[in-house]
């Protein structure tokens, strides 16, 4: 072990598992993680969810007794993964208070059949807040079109939010638009702006596999010799929108009021392509007030032999222009793949959704008492 994860820290980065289930609450391995591993936060999201609930036997007493109950489910799935979310906000509740709210966050997810829908996300993420019932807890909302407006809305009430799915920076731009818009609304009904936070979760590595994927297509030397560059160039170039916004007049009135800012998060930090090294998305995008969530892997990955050399996203922004404006060169619209990306994370998230439905239901005949 290095004490690379410490670097990180040191960096100003903020180390989030990007992964949670009962198993690692009760064995006491999320404990162990904060302790030893610097980590200060905890994502989720359907998929995640989907791969706990449906391995290994750590939720049959609960979903026993939804099942004698005969509750739908959709609300035994609420039921669990809000058990989860609070168990694990309460290990982190240390964390939150020693970082007077910044970290020690877990988020959880509206249903992602809601992405296009702005009145049904805003309605989820109150609810969700209430049975949650955790101050260090964050919603995630997704940044479609229609999640911009609840974004909004949301942070306005007063919830702090993780927001989730972001892969092209005017759509960026648009998310802090909306957070801004959110605790502006928030200030005017009187709300205590501290007391709200949000990140901003920018995909990475799917970016390098869609734009790979064209380039390998294209198969000239010019070509290869931008792979694997679009996704840090992208990520960067995000970074220096979150300066820019964070330092104008309008930010400057809502920070007089203690607002927080929205800090970028890297999601998507697991390196998909085995040619490249397997803390790349780690390594090559520290900078101070980020966070960068992680599956274990990349965790343990890191711990073992990441190389943390200081900031490596500030100064880069016209190498990091030049790459995307190569690859446009090249034919590959950054557009159509920026859309895509969208439309696929919606898709796979509400696919994992839909088997998460069907595995519980599955768990909850398999312990329905029989009707003796």
């Amino acid at each position: 072990m290095t004490d690379a994860l410490k670097r990180l820290s040191d960096e100003g980065v903020a180390i989030w598992l990007d992964d949670l289930s009962r198993k690692r609450i009760t064995s006491g391995n999320l404990a162990e993680l904060i302790d030893q591993s610097h980590v200060v936060g905890v994502t989720t999201n359907p998929s995640i969810f989907q791969k706990a609930i449906s391995g290994g036997d750590g939720y049959d007493q609960q979903l026993s007794d939804l099942a004698v109950r005969e509750v739908t489910v959709e609300e035994a799935i609420r039921m669990i993964t809000t058990a989860d979310v609070r168990d694990a906000a309460d290990i982190l509740r240390p964390v939150f208070d020693s970082t007077d709210g910044q970290d020690g966050r877990v988020s959880i997810e509206v249903d992602p059949r809601l992405a296009h829908n702005t009145h049904a996300t805003v309605a989820e993420a109150k609810q969700l807040a209430w049975l949650v019932d955790r101050p260090n807890t964050l919603i995630k909302i997704p940044a479609t079109e229609a999640g911009l407006p609840a974004i909004t809305e949301v942070i306005g009430r007063g919830i702090s939010v993780n927001v989730t799915l972001i892969f092209s920076l005017e759509r960026y731009r648009l998310v802090m638009d909306a957070y801004l818009a959110g605790l502006e609304k928030a200030k005017a009904a009187g709300l205590d702006l501290s007391k709200i936070h949000s990140v901003a979760s920018f995909f990475v590595s799917r970016v390098d596999t869609e734009i790979d994927k064209r380039l390998d297509a294209l198969g000239t030397d010019e070509a290869k010799a931008l792979k694997g560059k679009a996704a840090l160039a992208n990520a960067r170039l995000a970074y220096q929108a979150y300066e820019e916004v964070f330092s104008s007049d309008r930010w400057a009135a809502l920070d007089k009021a203690q607002a927080n800012k929205q800090r970028p998060l890297w999601a998507s930090t697991g390196v998909k392509d085995p040619a490249y090294k397997d803390t790349l998305y780690v390594d090559d995008l520290v900078a101070p007030g980020t966070v960068n969530t992680m599956p274990e892997g990349t965790l343990e990955a890191t711990a073992d032999h990441g190389q943390i050399t200081g900031d490596t996203i500030t100064g880069t922004y016209e190498q990091s222009q030049s790459e995307l404006d190569a690859l446009a060169k090249l034919g590959i619209s950054y557009d159509d793949v920026v859309r895509l990306l969208e439309e696929e994370g919606v898709e796979k998230f509400e696919a994992s959704w839909n088997d998460l439905l069907k595995s519980t239901e599955a768990e909850l005949l398999r312990l329905a008492p029989s009707k003796g």
